[in-house]
């Protein structure tokens, strides 16, 4: 169930799907409302005189003038799309087109006037005037008319939501929101007092136990997108099996690795290793549902981007590494999950590779800190971030990671800053780290 939601929510975040829902639900209303325009007559009184036609020509007339109008600006709207995605990607980086793709508006706003389009086509062609018969669908046109309000109000706000969004600050401000939705979902745990992990303990005997071992095999190259751990384990119940994963989400794997060791007390045949391999997802591109540093690669690359010869913003490249200290100073006192999963019955059934502060520290600041070299500025930003991460943790493993990468921040200032002044800055900030 978990591997369908994962290709839902993917299937969601395209450009084309919701669009094509919106006009398929338009050709679903038009029938709908030709439908009962058969065997209703609004009356031409009140408001409704404004709106509704008398002639066929007349209605002929509006949808006509409705449907190419629609059709006209569609092809705006997917012209400015373009160009902001060219914008995004020669400015940002092109793995952050995805994100101007899932933003919903944009899709609503091209399905909208497709749909409208089709719509009016539709409803156009029911309109009879022959033999003595004449057929007004008032009720369908009336509709068309409000929809095509809605669509002007619909093409201010995707202007001025383009305009926005294209600026830097928001679009690192949306990854950075999307990241705490992110880590919030992955990690709700806050820590509390340190507690000695015996899991280590029970893993040794449990893999003990078994009496064979054999290598998992990849059985295609791509990023591994997805793992339904509920499903592996209810695979593993059911042979009495133990595997232990090299791999997480967001790794890239090779067809024939090894990326795995299962243990069991029986020989496992092909068919075997088959459902093991069911609840992973391979696929072309790295994807953001289980995959937290995704998020802070995007962030990482609009920085490096940033502090580029060509570009030289070094204010954007702190805007970033504000915002990943926001992030890492939640990620300071979060509890990470175990890396041992086990049945319901207790039995450990995965050892998994999994996510650990100090490897995300490193995803966070050591691209930043190897590009800024030339930037002041950002590296005495990255040591003041490090200052206020270093408040917030609270277990000596993550306060030892913190360190590591103050040395490292302080050397490369050393190596690089040519105003001594600089430099004493950037070591009394460090002092007070290692004082803390």
């Amino acid at each position: 169930m978990k591997k369908i939601l994962f290709f839902w929510k993917e299937l969601g975040a395209t450009f084309w799907f919701l669009p094509v829902l919106i006009i398929g639900f338009s050709i679903l209303l038009s029938f709908l409302l030709v439908y009962v325009d058969s065997f209703i007559t609004i009356p031409r009184e009140g408001w409704t005189r404004f709106f509704l036609v008398e002639s066929p020509d007349s209605a002929r007339s509006i949808l006509s003038t409705i449907s190419s109008a629609m059709m006209g600006v569609a092809g705006t709207v997917f012209s400015i799309t373009l160009v902001v995605l060219t914008l995004a990607s020669s400015q940002f980086g092109p793995r952050l087109i995805k994100n101007f793709m899932y933003v919903r508006l944009n899709q609503v706003v091209l399905g909208l006037y497709i749909s409208t389009f089709l719509y009016c086509l539709l409803v156009l062609n029911s309109i009879t005037d022959s033999d003595g018969f004449t057929f007004i669908p008032s009720l369908s046109i009336l509709v068309a008319i409000f929809v095509t309000i809605i669509n002007i109000v619909l093409l201010i706000i995707f202007i001025h939501r383009i305009a926005v969004s294209i600026q830097a600050d928001k679009v690192v401000s949306d990854i950075s929101e999307y990241m705490f939705e992110q880590a919030e979902t992955l990690f709700p745990e806050k820590l509390g007092e340190e507690e000695v992990n015996e899991d280590h303990v029970s893993a040794s005997s449990a893999v003990s136990g078994y009496l064979k071992q054999a290598p998992v095999i990849s059985p295609k190259s791509g990023y591994l997108q997805y793992v339904d751990g509920e499903a592996l384990i209810q695979t593993l119940s059911r042979q009495d099996a133990l595997v232990e994963l090299y791999y997480r989400p967001g790794k890239h794997i090779v067809e024939g690795e090894e990326i795995g060791l299962l243990f069991s007390n029986g020989v496992w045949e092909k068919k075997d290793f088959d459902k093991i391999f069911k609840p992973f997802v391979i696929g072309n591109t790295k994807t953001s549902q289980q995959d937290l540093e995704f998020s802070i690669q995007q962030l990482v690359e609009i920085a490096a981007r940033a502090l580029s010869t060509g570009v030289n913003d070094p204010y954007t490249a702190m805007v970033c590494i504000d915002n990943l200290t926001s992030i890492m100073c939640y990620l300071a006192q979060a509890k990470f999950p175990s890396k041992y999963r086990f049945d319901d019955e207790g039995n450990l059934r995965i050892i998994a590779d999994t996510f650990n502060f100090e490897g995300v520290l490193d995803s966070a600041f050591n691209q930043i800190r190897q590009f800024s070299g030339g930037s002041p500025a950002v590296i005495i930003r990255m040591m003041e971030a490090l200052t206020i991460i270093n408040e917030f943790t609270i277990k000596e493993s993550h306060k030892r990671a913190v360190l590591k990468h103050v040395v490292m921040v302080l050397s490369s200032g050393k190596d690089n800053f040519e105003e001594k002044n600089d430099l004493n800055d950037l070591s009394d900030k460090a002092v007070k780290i290692f004082k803390k």
